[in-house]
């Protein structure tokens, strides 16, 4: 019983999770029009910093080679990833980006295979890998959809899927013993950290007034607070109660929310080719995470025995 509770509220917090960060596309897009990429970034990770200290107001012990963890973790999982995200948004549309990302689950599950104990590759894996990225491909590669084919773009979002599949493995050496805020918290720091150098040889002026005004304000507190604070911590939840490659299973959900979202907010379209991309992902998902036998035992909750 504990197993399945366990297992539901792992489900329902990756689910809840990705509807969010589905539509931290459109937000980002919407602040790429007055600050820049390093800015965005930069500012996120600060707030988040500030709203996780504010949850769990205390320093913990820690070591050298922890702090270094936390670092490399800050460094794929926040910095280079968003890095990238951020830098594809201003070459190509949002729904693309969100699609060619939605492929991180895919390159996780082939990391996990070889560097965790988690799900294992098999038959179903490889088949609904085949779907999704067919899916993928349909949405993002035919003209009438995308509109936009841009390769700088595509492939920064493509390094943007394979940083965050890095990140999902390392972090599952963290999962089970540090505190869900802690350990985002951290990552946050190190993220924020390394994005000053940056920040610094970019020298560009930072419009404050207009970040704190109007829908800028809105979004970039939405970003900040739910998109990198909050969520972050309720996937590394959900990663540490249903394991890393379930939960990135999730990660396919990202194209119904981004086109969905950047229709109503954006004005991009969405064509039949698209909604057949979308149902093919899904279809991946579906089929990729069933197993032949019996399911992979998923990593024990942060403060579980």
């Amino acid at each position: 019983m504990h197993r399945n509770s366990q297992t539901l509220t792992g489900n329902i917090l990756a689910f809840c999770t990705i509807l969010v960060w589905g539509s931290t596309f459109i937000s980002s897009k919407i602040m790429l029009e007055v600050v820049t990429p390093a800015q965005l970034i930069s500012s996120r990770f600060l707030i988040a910093y500030i709203v996780l200290w504010m949850l769990r107001p205390k320093w913990e012990k820690t070591t050298l080679k922890a702090e270094a963890h936390y670092l490399v973790l800050g460094l794929f999982g926040c910095t280079l990833y968003f890095l990238a995200e951020n830098n594809a948004l201003n070459f190509t549309l949002a729904s693309n980006v969100s699609i060619i990302i939605a492929s991180a689950p895919i390159l996780t599950a082939i990391l996990a295979h070889f560097f965790t104990k988690d799900k294992r590759l098999n038959k179903n894996t490889f088949l609904g890998f085949l779907l999704a990225f067919c899916g993928v491909a349909l949405v993002v590669f035919n003209g009438a959809v995308v509109l936009k084919l841009n390769p700088i773009g595509d492939l920064l979002s493509l390094l943007a899927a394979l940083c965050w599949a890095i990140y999902s493995v390392l972090v599952t050496h963290s999962l089970n013993n540090v505190h869900p805020v802690v350990l985002t918290r951290k990552m946050m720091f190190y993220g924020f950290l390394t994005m000053l150098p940056i920040l610094l040889v970019e020298g560009a002026p930072f419009p404050v007034s207009t970040m704190l005004s109007g829908k800028y304000l809105f979004n970039l507190l939405f970003l900040g607070v739910l998109g990198s604070g909050v969520c972050y911590v309720t996937w590394n939840m959900a990663m540490s109660r249903i394991g890393i490659v379930l939960a990135n299973n999730y990660i396919y959900i990202n194209p119904f929310v981004t086109l969905i979202a950047a229709a109503l907010f954006l004005d991009e379209p969405i064509s039949i080719m698209g909604v057949i991309g979308a149902v093919l992902i899904i279809g991946g998902v579906a089929v990729s995470s069933a197993s032949p036998k019996k399911a992979a035992s998923p990593l024990p909750a942060a403060g579980e025995g």
